[in-house]
């Protein structure tokens, strides 16, 4: 029986991964709700009112909350990327239906969801859950010791006897290590949505065992979510008033740049349709300069079309790693809702991104005063390293035959598990 649970709580999917009774092989926990069966859960909730009470909701999360969410959008709240709340200071609270919800409770609510959709194939008996966290965390000014309280104060309430804590990329490592068959220093890049992530480990093998000492970590709050933000900032922004004005008092004043970065984040999005912000907003229609604009901004708000523009900015981005061009389709938009992208064009549009992510590269370098040629292996996970300009960070230092790619939503919550059962569990958390 296994005695360790791996959870993989990531900012665009989450995992739950056991080993077998051996302890030597990993799957996944399948989760079973309306929209189907999955082992990869959109980190995602919904609530709707049943009947007229509001301390009665109806709570799904994942596709099941995003069907729910597309059948009855006017009176479901929905909520993504919540795992970029957790180190936000500005943060507090979320009012649902009255109800006052904290990160603690959106963390509960997501997990006990999965929970109840994994059914008879949860664990019991579970000794030791191994949680999987960014080397930093999401957000303008992440609160690192904010957002592990949180995690404890969350994950405290499911009765686990033992929760260690894990760099994500130390277990995409610990995952990756299990193919390899001599002594090896690996380098692991974790993309994921909110954070891009880096380890370096050294596995050597003795007596038939896998031995690794952790070399140095290194992490920035960019990735997969901030090259979607660009995407939107260029093609969506500007159909919608960004760079226009409005009048006040005889003067023209240049509409507020935060309503447009909220606008560009997913997980924002539901929250920002709450906050005086947004009334504010409402309230300098009749005073705008392009009104025709800003109306189409509040009623993407009001018609909660966030989800779908999701869709089509991932669809562009996506369309991108294949191609030098993808056309940008979004309805709501009409005629402006139809462009062609030139990656050359995206490129530039995320190259402040890029450059972060690379400095952080180096960080991990510099720190274990490690060259790259001395690196035997790169392994690249999650969704961004797909995108060729990312990839290409690594390309122009590393040969192209040491570098990998895998295990894009699967390997952090498996290497989890893993080292759950293994006996030096002290040497990699954190």
């Amino acid at each position: 029986m296994a005695r360790a649970l791996g959870l993989d709580f990531g900012t665009t999917n989450t995992v739950l991964a056991i080993t077998d009774p051996a302890g030597t092989a990993t799957h996944s926990l399948p989760f079973r709700s309306s929209a189907g069966t999955t082992d990869a859960m959109r980190t995602a909730l919904a609530f709707m009112k049943e009947g007229r009470s509001t301390q009665s909701l109806r709570v799904e999360a994942g596709e099941a909350a995003i069907g729910l969410f597309v059948e009855h959008p006017g009176d479901c709240r929905f909520l993504q990327s919540i795992k970029t709340f957790a180190a936000s200071t500005v943060f507090q609270a979320t009012t649902i239906f009255a109800k006052r919800h904290s990160f603690e409770d959106l963390m509960e609510a997501f997990l006990r969801r999965l929970q109840a959709y994994a059914g008879d194939a949860w664990p019991t008996g579970i000794e030791r859950l191994m949680v999987g966290r960014p080397v930093r965390f999401a957000g303008a000014n992440p609160d690192e010791r904010l957002a592990l309280e949180r995690y404890r104060a969350a994950l405290a309430r499911f009765g686990f006897p033992e929760i260690h804590y894990i760099y994500e990329p130390v277990a995409a490592a610990y995952w990756f290590a299990q193919q390899l068959t001599r002594d090896a220093t690996v380098l692991v890049a974790d993309f994921g949505g909110g954070t891009t992530d880096y380890s370096l480990i050294r596995f050597e093998h003795h007596a038939g065992t896998v031995r690794a000492v952790p070399l140095g970590h290194a992490g920035v709050g960019v990735a997969g979510d901030h090259f979607d933000y660009r995407l939107i900032d260029r093609l969506v922004a500007p159909e919608i008033g960004k760079g226009s004005q409005f009048r006040s008092f005889g003067k023209l004043l240049d509409l507020p740049a935060s309503y447009f970065a909220n606008f560009g984040r997913w997980n924002q999005l539901s929250i920002f349709k709450t906050t005086r912000e947004f009334t504010e907003l409402k309230s300098l229609l009749r005073h705008a300069t392009e009104p025709e604009k800003l109306q189409l901004f509040v009623d993407l708000i009001d018609y909660d079309e966030g989800y779908p523009l999701y869709q089509a900015i991932a669809a562009t981005k996506m369309a991108l790693s294949e191609a030098t061009e993808a056309e940008f389709h979004f309805a709501p938009l009409g005629a402006a809702g139809r462009k062609t992208v030139r990656r050359a064009d995206f490129e530039t549009w995320i190259a402040g991104d890029l450059a972060r992510m690379e400095a952080a590269l180096d960080e991990v370098l510099t720190c274990t005063d490690t060259q790259a040629g001395a690196v035997d292996k790169v392994f690249l996970t999650g969704g961004s390293s797909f995108v060729p300009a990312v990839r290409g960070i690594f390309s122009r230092r590393f040969d192209a035959s040491r570098i990998e790619s895998g295990g894009e939503l699967l390997s952090i919550a498996h290497g989890l598990a893993l080292i759950g059962e293994s006996n030096d569990i002290g040497q990699w958390t954190r």
